[in-house]
């Protein structure tokens, strides 16, 4: 199978797994590997949102731990990801996360052990880890730290566990051999936050992106678009090639959680067929 990401609207961790549901890939699997993880905490959500006259899947994680004031509707981000700056008790600056757990800050050791541990196959084992490895050197070089002294304030988040993990279970579940995306699309303005705001794309989505061939088409919109947990997706499963011409078999659309002036939030997933590649 081969499959072609339609990000007009940009891209995050929990449109992806929407639109691999409504693609056709197992819910049944998905709830299987997130329940094998062993962790709490959270809903899952699966319903439909109508998004400027169209209906897409929708896919959500829901924290239900006590010290979150959380709100599904409230969701300013794709994913939870809305973040700001934090520092810790050595004076040292993460990005952080209202939708992160605040008992449970990750280190990469960490997460790569809740990976292993799960109940899934090995190409989702190292398609997850090659997600979450991808992030770690984005904000080790966004805080000037090694890679294993990063904090996954953000991206350690139960939701952005669960969307990663989900997405290369997903993946692996549609046997998918060849991925093509489109440009990535994003915003522009700043994304604020209760410590002040950071330019959009943060500086997360940039970091990850640099050195790749991902293209970044900047919208006439403001507001962000690109999550980091989307631009590291796009960033381990992209090489390089392209389509310009494709017979389509099959659509998955992923509902987004914002709503934009002039683009439907939404990520288009399709099956397609071709024979005609460029570089």
């Amino acid at each position: 199978m081969d499959l072609y990401f339609e990000m007009n609207s940009g891209i995050a961790g929990d449109m992806t797994i929407a639109s691999l549901l409504d693609l056709g890939a197992s819910k049944e699997k998905l709830v299987n590997a997130i329940e094998s993880l062993g962790i709490d905490g959270y809903e899952l959500v699966f319903d439909r949102k109508i998004k400027n006259n169209i209906d897409a899947n929708n896919f959500d994680v829901i924290l239900t731990n006590k010290n979150h004031n959380h709100s599904h509707e409230g969701k300013e981000n794709h994913d939870h990801d809305h973040t700001h700056e934090h520092v810790d008790e050595n004076g040292n600056t993460y990005t952080h996360s209202h939708g992160d757990d605040h008992h449970g800050h990750r280190h990469l050791k960490e997460i790569t052990e809740l990976i292993n541990k799960a109940d899934i196959s090995e190409k989702a084992k190292q398609d997850a880890l090659g997600i979450f490895d991808i992030i770690a050197d984005a904000e080790a070089k966004a805080h000037g730290i090694e890679k294993s002294a990063v904090h996954f304030h953000e991206v350690g988040a139960v939701d952005s566990i669960i969307d990663i993990i989900g997405t290369a279970v997903l993946i692996d579940d549609l046997g998918a051999e060849n991925i093509y995306f489109s440009d990535l699309s994003e915003g522009y303005g700043y994304q604020y936050s209760s410590h002040g705001q950071m330019p959009i794309p943060v500086p997360a989505v940039v970091n990850i992106l640099a050195g790749s061939d991902v293209t970044l088409k900047l919208l006439d919109e403001e507001g962000e678009h690109v999550t980091p947990t989307g631009a590291a997706i796009v960033r381990y499963y992209d090489k390089g090639e392209k389509v310009d011409s494709f017979k389509v078999k099959n659509i998955g659309l992923g509902a987004g959680n914002k709503d934009f002036a002039k683009y439907t939030n939404i990520l288009r997933v399709m099956e397609i067929e071709t024979s005609k590649k460029k570089h």
